[in-house]
């Protein structure tokens, strides 16, 4: 008792100068619990300035009639951007492109990396290099990579158009992206290409999570490669399948940029969708009221379709 008395008069109690201290505010301020919210505040300041403030802007926007070509007219709208949308043609026909883009790709890309990430996966000799150049694609900016194809598949100086016509698959050197029944398909093949690396990393650290014992029990029970595929592969990697599908959907949604360089949205609107229609409207049009509109839709698109897949994939439930 006589100790802890000593104790308590050995600390000196802070004068009035101390009490200014900052050094001494932060120590006293560390030890109760509005501590851990002091150290958000800068987490917190990043966000609401990165993501929240652009995003509250962007729904603004939509709202607002604002045409920089035509700033006598500028103001707020009400839904008239909307209304706009509604009957819009061109609206329609990138949405139904856009489905189109995003479905195809976003299912080629997964089998492909399934199937390379299960390749990788057996420890083969050769795989840690083969795996290395397979990642090689992803790393190319989308320019590059939109550049390098415009080239290869070029009518006139393309090397896989004179490939094509020696094995006789072509009777003649082909504008693949000036082709309406073409031009979509070519760039799928070329986003294929430079995105299936996303699903192949992901999955393969998926793979390797996978305990052996699993494996070595299906073996037992009789369960074949695809059996094993189907029952204990897909279902214990749902969590990485479901998050690398909602990133790419994100990303194919929201980057115009391939579609820009290979096609521009051509020809006839062939390629035409609704980041590549934003962008346009945007930056060609300078109807940056009707851009924001664009953008809201496929920022709503984009929150269904992530609660419908989660929904669906029941990864919530695991």
């Amino acid at each position: 008792m006589a100790a802890t008395i000593r104790s308590a008069k050995s600390v000196p109690v802070p004068t009035g100068l101390q009490r200014l201290n900052p050094v001494w505010l932060l120590g006293e301020l560390s030890e109760t619990r509005f501590w851990m919210y002091l150290l958000l505040l800068p987490s917190l300041a990043l966000i609401i300035g990165v993501v929240l403030y652009p995003t509250f802007y962007g729904v603004e926007l939509s709202f607002q009639s604002m045409r920089l070509n035509r700033p006598a007219n500028n103001g707020f709208a009400g839904l008239a951007q909307y209304q706009r949308m509604w009957g819009d043609p061109v609206f329609w026909l990138s949405l139904r492109n856009t489905a189109l883009w995003v479905t195809a790709t976003t299912f080629l890309e997964f089998s492909l990396g399934l199937m390379v990430a299960l390749a990788l996966n057996r420890n083969l000799v050769g795989s840690k290099l083969l795996g290395v150049l397979i990642l090689v694609p992803y790393f190319l900016p989308n320019v590059v990579a939109g550049n390098i194809w415009a080239l290869l598949l070029d009518p006139r100086l393309g090397v896989i158009n004179d490939l094509l016509l020696k094995l006789g698959l072509i009777e003649g050197y082909k504008a693949w992206f000036a082709d309406p029944t073409t031009a979509m398909a070519a760039a799928i093949l070329v986003e294929v290409w430079h995105g299936f690396p996303f699903f192949t990393l992901l999955l393969l650290a998926g793979l390797k999570g996978i305990p052996a014992d699993l494996y070595n029990a299906a073996t037992i029970d009789g369960a074949g490669r695809l059996s094993q595929l189907r029952l204990v592969t897909l279902p214990m990697m749902r969590t990485i399948i479901a998050a690398a599908v909602i990133l790419r959907v994100i990303g194919l949604v929201n980057s115009p940029d391939l579609l820009l360089i290979l096609t521009g949205g051509g020809p006839g609107r062939a390629t035409q969708v609704l980041s590549l229609y934003a962008f346009q409207t945007a930056y060609k049009d300078f109807n940056f009221g009707y851009a924001g509109a664009l953008s809201v839709v496929m920022f709503a698109l984009l929150m269904l379709f992530a609660w419908a897949y989660v929904r669906i994939s029941k990864v919530n439930e695991e």
